[in-house]
């Protein structure tokens, strides 16, 4: 894979269950409300804490859920990137026609 356009499907065909994407947006959500933690409290050590929580929730969803390795391991910029577009998708409603164009059912 060349571009992350080209990544994307694979990463989408990587959370084929709907388990695994609603661990992926807890683990995202709760990240992002500990980032904005610690900006609002100063507190910089949070931000280790909000990167151990989005994936803690992520590889559990990968190990016991997909049985698959993260697609971190390889291309972690992507997947960073990836998992946002995923949780935007899913808030706006776009991600069951992304999975569909991924040839992933949405489950």
């Amino acid at each position: 894979m060349q571009t992350f356009d080209e990544f994307w499907p694979f990463y989408l065909n990587e959370h084929k269950s709907p388990v695994t994407r609603a661990l992926h947006f807890t683990g995202t959500s709760l990240s992002l409300f500990i980032l904005a933690c610690a900006v609002a409290l100063r507190r910089p050590m949070l931000v280790l804490a909000a990167l151990v929580c989005g994936y803690a929730f992520a590889w559990v969803g990968h190990f016991f859920v997909e049985h698959n390795r993260p697609a971190t391991f390889k291309h972690p910029l992507w997947s960073f990137r990836a998992d946002f577009k995923m949780l935007g998708c899913a808030l706006s409603g776009r991600l069951a026609s992304e999975l569909q164009r991924a040839g992933v059912s949405a489950g």
